[in-house]
C-alpha cells in the first residue's frame, strides 16, 4: 500500500489541475493581474444577438438595400475660358435615381448645368455611361437624362408628396463629397419652404429635412420608411455644409413635369404677355386706385393671350414726384383667388402653370372689379 500511494496523490493532483483548468473555467492569470482586473473587453451574452437590429434599424437596411441600386452618381464637365483664352474643363458632381428600367433618370438642373455638361452617370456597380439630356427646367431645377445600359435596371417608385407630414423619417442617399452610396436618416422638418437659388430663382412648396445633405446629395432621393420617392434632394442653408437645413423638390412637382414630357415630347413654357409694376399704399392712391395695391400693366404685347382676353394697359402717362406713372390701367388685385402681394405674385403662379392652362385674374378697372380668364399661350421650345 505504501508503494502506490505516491501514484494514488500524482494521480489526484492531475485530476484536481485538470478540473481547476478545465471543468470551472478558472483563469490562473487573474491571481498574477493587479487588483483582480478582468479581461478588457467583452464580448455579446451569445451568438444568437449577433446579426440583429432593431425595428428602425432594420427598416434603414431594407430602404438603402432596395435603392442604392437605383441611385446613381453623375459628373459633369463643363468647358470654360479663362481671361487669357485658355479653355479648361471645370467638373462637377451630384446625385440622380433611374426612373424608368430603360435608363431615365431624374436629378436637377444644376447638376447638369442648365444642359450644357457633357454627361458621364456612374451606376453602384461602378460602371459607367455617357448619358444625354431629355429636357431641363429651370424654373423647378429639374433634369430628366438618359443612359443605355443595355440591360433593364432597377428604378425607384415615386410616391405621394401631398401625403408628407412634418416629423415623418425620411432617408437621403447621394454622392455627398464624392463619397457615393452615402445613406443619412432625419425627418421632415417643415412643409412649403420657399427658397432662393445661387441664379436669383426661387423654389417654392419645398420639404425641409435635417438628414445630412452635403454638396453632391443635389439630384438624389429623399426616400419615406417604404422606400418611396417622396422628394429630390436640391439644396442646404449657407455654404458652410450641412447644418441640419435642406430642402428637396416635392415629388409630385416632378411627376407631372415627367407626364406631360411623355404626352408632347417637351416641357411647355407659358407666356401671357404682360409687363407690370407692383403699386400700393400713397403711390396708388394717387393714381386713384386701393391703397391695398396690386400689378399695375405697364404694357401688353400684341397679339399675346393677354391682348386677347381683353387686359389694357395704360392711356396716358403723367409725372408724379419725379416719377413717370401709368394712368388708365388695369389694377391686378389678385390670381387664382390669392391677393397679389408683392412683385413676384405674377411670376410664383406662373411657375405652376404650362401653356394652355387658365389663369384667373381680378382686375380693377373704371372704379370697379372684375375677373378676367386668361387662356396661356406656350413660349416656342428652346
Amino acid at each position: 500500500m505504501k508503494v502506490l500511494r505516491p501514484f494514488i496523490w500524482a494521480g489526484a493532483m492531475v485530476a484536481a489541475f485538470l478540473y481547476v483548468t478545465s471543468a470551472a473555467h478558472w483563469d490562473i492569470g487573474r491571481v498574477f493581474r493587479p487588483g483582480g482586473m478582468g479581461r478588457l473587453w467583452s464580448e455579446p451574452a451569445s451568438a444568437a444577438s449577433v446579426g440583429t437590429f432593431m425595428a428602425d434599424e432594420q427598416n434603414n437596411i431594407d430602404v438603402y438595400r432596395g435603392a442604392r441600386d437605383a441611385t446613381v452618381n453623375i459628373t459633369s464637365v463643363v468647358y470654360r475660358e479663362t481671361w487669357f483664352s485658355a479653355i479648361y474643363p471645370e467638373q462637377g458632381a451630384g446625385s440622380g435615381f433611374i426612373v424608368s428600367p430603360d435608363g431615365e433618370i431624374l436629378t436637377n438642373n444644376h447638376v447638369v448645368n442648365g444642359g450644357t455638361a457633357q454627361l458621364t452617370v456612374v451606376l453602384a456597380d461602378k460602371k459607367s455611361f455617357k448619358a444625354k439630356i431629355l429636357f431641363t427646367d429651370p424654373r423647378d431645377d429639374l433634369a430628366l437624362i438618359k443612359i443605355n445600359a443595355g440591360r433593364k435596371l432597377p428604378s425607384l417608385r415615386l410616391g405621394d408628396s401631398e401625403a408628407t407630414v412634418v416629423g415623418q423619417k425620411v432617408l437621403a442617399i447621394g454622392n455627398p463629397f464624392g463619397f457615393g452610396g452615402t445613406l443619412t436618416t432625419g425627418i421632415v422638418s417643415s412643409l412649403g419652404r420657399t427658397i432662393q437659388t445661387e441664379d436669383n430663382r426661387e423654389l417654392e412648396g419645398m420639404v425641409q429635412t435635417d438628414a445630412a445633405i452635403n454638396p453632391g446629395n443635389s439630384g438624389g432621393p429623399l426616400l419615406d420608411s417604404h422606400g418611396n420617392v417622396i422628394g429630390i434632394n436640391t439644396a442646404i442653408y449657407g455654404a458652410q455644409g450641412n447644418i441640419g437645413l435642406g430642402f428637396a423638390i416635392p415629388i409630385n412637382r416632378a411627376k407631372a413635369i415627367l407626364d406631360e414630357f411623355q404626352q408632347k415630347g417637351h416641357i411647355s413654357r407659358p407666356t401671357l404677355g404682360i409687363e407690370t409694376s407692383y403699386v400700393a399704399g400713397d403711390l396708388a392712391e394717387v393714381l386713384n386706385l386701393p391703397a391695398s395695391g396690386g400689378l399695375l400693366v405697364r404694357r401688353v404685347e400684341r397679339p399675346s393671350p393677354a391682348a386677347a382676353a381683353g387686359l389694357r394697359g395704360p392711356s396716358q402717362w403723367v409725372i408724379r414726384y419725379n416719377y413717370r406713372l401709368p394712368v388708365g390701367a388695369d389694377l391686378i388685385t389678385a390670381l387664382d383667388g390669392q391677393p397679389v402681394e408683392g412683385i413676384d405674385s405674377l411670376q410664383r403662379v406662373m411657375n405652376r402653370k404650362h401653356g394652355g392652362d387658365m389663369l384667373e385674374m381680378t382686375i380693377y378697372r373704371d372704379g370697379r372689379s372684375e375677373k378676367v380668364r386668361v387662356k396661356l399661350g406656350e413660349a416656342p421650345q428652346q
